[in-house]
């Protein structure tokens, strides 16, 4: 999500940057069974799938409106608007948010003759219409034909998702945007590391909010799917809706108590500060 740049005490613009078993579904959203969340005092629960970015990530990116020069020597982002101004911006909360749906929710199975434009529409919102906060039960999951993941779905109906997943208002509408007014301690930041590192096995992607408040040049949505141990903190594998074609990596300084994202498109690299949200409410 990326809104006009205005001028901060260091000339830098304003940022906002912007993822069944019993049951048998054929060419109908007539039964789509009723989620049952699967938690983690289930028996014989483990956890939800290994979540692969190749599979399970949307092929279209959250377009950026304005381009991006960085000068280090001087503190200061140049920005140009786009033009044509992108149709599809804005969103990199939907999609990260969307993304996990499917993940938690969807069944795909290529094995299935693919369906209709009409039959993937309900199924798709059979799929948005549920909580992004637990996963489904295996036999409870909407099974979509045709396709073997999110990522090769999305590829060939774009245009359906995109018309489904959300308008941009939606990455406006989050608790974490006034959380982020209020003081983020590092001590918040290393529980939060702990906890996103400790947690990933069994959530499969935890959605987090990208911020430097009181400035505003980072306000962005990703997805962590991976997390590893190393010497100096942990090293987190990211779905960013703005860069689909490739993981990024988030680190994790457990001295300086600080998150950092590298230098991309959008961002000149450098510590950003993370909050979790769309958590289970009694988590």
């Amino acid at each position: 999500m990326n809104l006009k740049p205005c001028r901060s005490r260091r000339s830098q613009p304003a940022q906002l940057a912007c993822g069944q078993g019993a049951q048998e579904l054929t060419g109908t959203t007539a039964g789509i069974p009723t989620a049952r969340p699967v938690r983690a005092a289930d028996p014989g629960h483990s956890g939800v799938d290994r979540f692969e970015f190749d599979r399970d990530t949307f092929a279209f990116a959250n377009e950026l409106i304005w381009e991006y020069r960085f000068d280090p020597f001087a503190g200061k982002t140049i920005t140009t608007r786009r033009t044509p101004e992108p149709a599809y911006a804005h969103r990199c909360f939907v999609l990260v948010r969307a993304a996990r749906q499917f993940f938690y929710h969807a069944r795909f199975d290529d094995s299935r003759p693919a369906a209709d434009e009409r039959t993937y529409r309900g199924l798709i919102r059979a799929v948005l219409a549920r909580s992004p906060r637990t996963p489904a039960d295996a036999s409870a999951r909407v099974v979509i034909p045709g396709y073997d993941g999110l990522r090769r779905f999305s590829r060939a109906w774009e245009f359906l998702l995109k018309a489904s997943c959300g308008g941009a208002w939606r990455s406006y509408v989050l608790r974490s945007h006034w959380r982020m007014v209020f003081p983020i301690a590092r001590g918040h930041q290393a529980r939060t590391a702990a906890r996103l590192a400790g947690e990933l096995p069994r959530t499969g992607l935890a959605i987090v909010h990208l911020v430097r408040f009181p400035s505003l040049t980072i306000n962005h949505g990703v997805g962590l799917f991976a997390a590893q141990r190393t010497e100096t903190g942990f090293s987190f594998q990211v779905y960013d809706p703005n860069d689909p074609d490739r993981p990024v990596t988030l680190s994790f300084d457990r001295a300086r108590r600080t998150f950092d994202l590298p230098a991309n498109r959008y961002w000149p690299g450098g510590r950003v500060d993370v909050i979790e949200i769309f958590r289970p409410w009694f988590q």
